[in-house]
């Protein structure tokens, strides 16, 4: 009598195909989620809110002259960096090489541009954070900035090389600024 093994073949082609499937789930599980967090929100809210956030940023330069010195280099209040990737900041020097490994110095002037004075009264909330997790986020508020006469002045400690994000909001009773800057430290 002749024996017929196709039904141990797709016995084990399904007994394969079922573990491969338990040992993908397993190991997706052990992996961290971490929940993107851009301009300080859920990104959900970014999604459904991004026109309004852009509008935000007019109306608050309408009302204030910003600017952000990080380590001697003048940005201004701009979220364009959003759009981009991460690799495009080797092709191009706007943001390349804002921030060092070590101490990093930030100042932040906001002008009142009515009294054309530096205006102390913002809550701010500042974060740099490496671009592929969370293990290296840094967050900032006002308990981290002094203010002194020419804005309001930081230091800011980079750990290791490669890319970083910026994040920041600028808050006053109902004025908010939002900023994101991709860089990275060399």
């Amino acid at each position: 009598m002749k024996r017929n093994y196709w039904p141990l073949f797709f016995i084990g082609i399904f007994s394969f195909t079922f573990l491969m499937i338990v040992w993908t789930i397993h190991n997706t599980l052990k992996v961290p989620v971490n929940e993107d967090d851009a301009f300080l929100s859920k990104y959900q809210y970014i999604d459904d809110n991004f026109n309004n956030v852009v509008t935000s940023n007019k109306k608050f330069l309408s009302k204030y002259d910003f600017k952000l010195f990080l380590n001697g280099k003048e940005k201004n209040l701009d979220i364009s960096d959003v759009f981009l990737s991460q690799r495009v900041i080797d092709n191009r020097t706007k943001n390349k090489d804002l921030l060092n490994v070590g101490k990093n110095k930030i100042r932040i002037e906001i002008f009142d541009k009515n009294t054309k004075k530096i205006d102390s009264g913002f809550d701010i909330k500042f974060r740099i954070t490496q671009t592929t997790n969370n293990n290296s986020k840094e967050d900032f508020t006002n308990k981290n900035f002094k203010f002194e006469k020419d804005g309001y002045v930081s230091t800011i400690d980079v750990s290791r090389v490669g890319y970083w994000n910026i994040i920041a909001t600028f808050q006053k009773k109902q004025e908010k600024g939002y900023l994101f800057i991709k860089t990275n430290a060399k």
